[in-house]
């Protein structure tokens, strides 16, 4: 890439930042004055999720463009813009765990044991503390310090013999609220968010690269009026993340010999979890092998869902805990804030794969059995 650098006018300065840090906005509100649809935005295949891999797949797409548009001007081949575009295809693929829900296969039973979700997914067998510094990293290294540095005629003069091409200035306030909001962690599940958030950076930050190597390819020219582009591209994002959700949910199937085979494993399991030695507390929301290694509920092991074998139940599905479609099953103590009301129960995902039922509530195509179903007041199934 050239030194030459393409002006971003304040619209675009403005428009950048304001569509990402609405992502903030919207999460805040949805608690607020929604929290049961907050609670199932933020689940597995809902449209946070589905929203968070278009963005990094189209800003791996834009990455990958910008990358040939420089080679083309160039005559060889950068290392960074390609990576840059791998590095959002992986992340693509880790946020749908490689398409393990939507097809329904069982992940190696290495990543079923030490990935605490049970999921076809590396990111999740990383330390917790390894993980969050790694996400900051990303988000502090590549989108504020880079960029930062670049500003300086030495590290810049370096970096256009490397090809290394830092995002546009113009989005560091968006990557450092990332990180802050991050870090921070105001809310339940404020990660899925602000993956959703780095996702728009990412991609905002390679189509504006793109749209800078069209410059040099085409000769100087101000790229003012990129904001109505960016909000194009915002929309694409998040459109297709709810278009993709939506789909999926039309598409389920019934599979009603599955779902009685969930049905039967739930009620073995119902009974080995309702057993004396099994204790659980208010608050516990767990999937079953997690609970089990977590707080040593061997007994689990042996029970009567373990005894499922001798009945064709396979054996590395009943060592995880594993629905029939591969999927872990979940145990829930649910109890009210004046405590007057509580519940246990476990459930499957079901066909779907995703989980639908909300505290007190198992519906749409969820599979479940109650241990203690709530009071009369509360709601039920």
């Amino acid at each position: 890439m050239s030194e030459s650098r393409p002006s971003h006018d304040l619209t675009t300065t403005i428009t950048a930042n304001g569509l990402i840090l609405a992502i903030l906005a919207y999460a805040g509100l949805l608690l607020a004055l929604h929290p049961d649809l907050y609670y199932r935005s933020v689940q597995e295949d809902e449209y946070l999720e589905w929203a968070t891999f278009w963005s990094f797949v189209l800003a791996s797409g834009a990455f990958l463009a910008a990358a040939w548009r420089s080679y083309r001007e160039q005559a060889r081949l950068p290392f960074f813009l390609p990576g840059l575009a791998l590095f959002c295809a992986f992340v693509a693929m880790e946020e749908i765990s490689w398409g393990q829900r939507l097809l329904g296969y069982r992940p190696p039973a290495y990543l079923l044991e030490h990935n605490f979700q049970q999921e076809m997914n590396v990111h999740n067998v990383v330390d917790d503390s390894l993980r969050r510094l790694a996400f900051l990293g990303v988000i502090l290294g590549y989108g504020v310090l880079l960029p930062a540095a670049l500003r300086l005629d030495r590290p810049r003069e370096m970096a256009n013999r490397l090809g290394i091409v830092a995002p546009p200035l113009v989005l560091i306030p968006a990557f450092a609220a990332t990180a802050a909001f991050y870090e921070i962690y105001p809310w339940t599940h404020t990660g899925e968010w602000a993956e959703l958030m780095l996702g728009i950076s990412m991609l905002f930050a390679a189509a504006l690269n793109l749209r800078a190597a069209m410059r040099n390819a085409a000769g100087p020219h101000s790229i003012r009026g990129a904001g109505s582009r960016l909000v194009l591209t915002w929309l694409m994002a998040i459109l297709l993340g709810v278009a993709t959700a939506e789909a999926w949910r039309s598409a389920r199937l019934g599979e009603p010999e599955q779902v009685e085979v969930a049905r039967v494993e739930l009620a073995a399991l119902r009974r080995d979890v309702a057993a004396a030695r099994t204790k659980t507390d208010c608050g516990l929301h767990k999937r079953v092998y997690s609970f089990v290694e977590t707080y040593q509920q061997d007994h689990l092991r042996s029970g009567r869902f373990a005894a499922l074998v001798v009945r064709g139940l396979p054996e590395e599905r009943a060592e995880f805990f594993l629905d029939p479609w591969n999927s872990p099953y979940w145990v829930r103590h649910i109890c009210s804030a004046d405590w007057t009301r509580r519940a246990v129960y476990v459930y499957s995902f079901g066909p779907n794969r995703r989980r639908d039922s909300v505290e007190w509530r198992i519906f749409e195509d969820d599979v479940g059995a109650w241990i203690s179903r709530p009071q009369p007041e509360g709601v039920d199934e």
